[in-house]
């Protein structure tokens, strides 16, 4: 927010715009009921202002290895924190393969380097793979000025 008399810097205007970044899995990960990083789909970016906000949408591409009853989870943490809410999919045959997508938001809180991942897991047993190469992770901070 700016008050009258303020000067409106060359700074505060870097800060007035949307800063994207992006990210792709760069090793699949066989799924256990253990949650677990998703290697390569990670973000860190450093927010200047304390109240930072920030979007983080994923989408989570599952692939079957052996027929399985279970359902895979994907989440995203930041800064080592499970935020509310996650994607499932479910499939049945070892032929089955799909997508699940899921969007987080909120304050990032103080300013500094802020890291968010993806990680997954499924429901029972093993038998479902997240696809690196189809799961992404895009994050959109909005500061104040």
């Amino acid at each position: 927010m700016l008050l009258a008399g303020e000067l409106l810097t060359a700074q505060r205007v870097n800060r007035l715009q949307p800063r994207p970044s992006n990210a792709v899995g760069t090793s699949n990960l066989s799924l256990s009921t253990t949650e677990t990083d998703l290697t390569g789909a990670s973000i860190t970016a450093t927010t200047e202002t304390a109240g930072a906000y920030y979007v983080a949408t994923a989408n989570f591409a599952f692939d079957i290895s052996s027929a399985t009853t279970a359902f895979a989870l994907g989440v995203c943490q930041l800064d080592g924190v499970s935020l509310l809410g996650n994607a499932r999919w479910s499939g049945e045959v070892g032929t089955d393969f799909g997508e699940a997508s899921y969007q987080w938001r909120g304050p990032v809180g103080a300013a500094g380097s802020h890291t968010w991942k993806l990680r997954g897991s499924q429901s029972v047993g093993t038998g479902i793979v997240m696809t690196a190469a189809f799961t992404t992770l895009i994050v959109t901070i909005y500061e104040d000025v």
